[in-house]
C-alpha cells in the first residue's frame, strides 16, 4: 500500500514538479499549477480528474475514490491510498493528473508520459 511518502517521491519525480504547503497541506505541482494535494492526515490524495469523468470513476470503484463536497465544483478526485493495488497505480493516477496541469511545453519535452486522459 503507497504512503504518503510514496506519494511525495513519485510526485517530485515528475517533470517540473515542486511541493508547496498550501491550506496547512503538501502539494504538487507542475510549472506552478496544482494537480496533487495529500490532505486527511495524509491518507488520501486529491487529483485532477476531469468532471464528465469523476461519477462513472466513482461508481466503478467507490472504495477507492469519492468526490469531497467541497470539490464538487471542480474537477478533482480524491484516492484512498489504503485502496491501491501498488506504486505503479500510485504513479498512473498521479501521472495523469500531472498531464491535466501540465503545460504544452512539458507534454512536447516528454512524449512517454502521453497525453492527458490517454492513460
Amino acid at each position: 500500500m503507497p504512503d504518503a511518502e510514496d506519494v511525495r517521491r513519485v510526485a517530485l519525480s515528475l517533470p517540473d514538479t515542486s511541493e508547496k504547503t498550501a491550506w496547512s497541506m503538501p502539494t504538487f505541482r507542475v510549472a506552478g499549477k496544482m494537480f496533487a494535494t495529500l490532505p486527511e492526515e495524509e491518507t488520501s490524495i486529491a487529483v485532477r480528474c476531469p468532471k464528465e469523468e469523476r461519477g462513472e470513476l466513482v461508481l466503478s470503484e467507490p472504495e477507492k475514490f469519492w468526490i469531497a463536497g467541497h470539490e464538487a465544483q471542480f474537477a478533482w478526485v480524491r484516492v484512498r491510498l489504503a485502496a491501491l493495488e501498488d506504486e505503479d497505480e500510485l504513479r498512473a493516477i498521479l501521472a495523469d493528473s500531472w498531464r491535466q496541469a501540465a503545460p504544452t511545453r512539458l507534454l512536447d519535452a516528454y512524449p512517454e508520459l502521453g497525453l492527458p486522459g490517454g492513460g
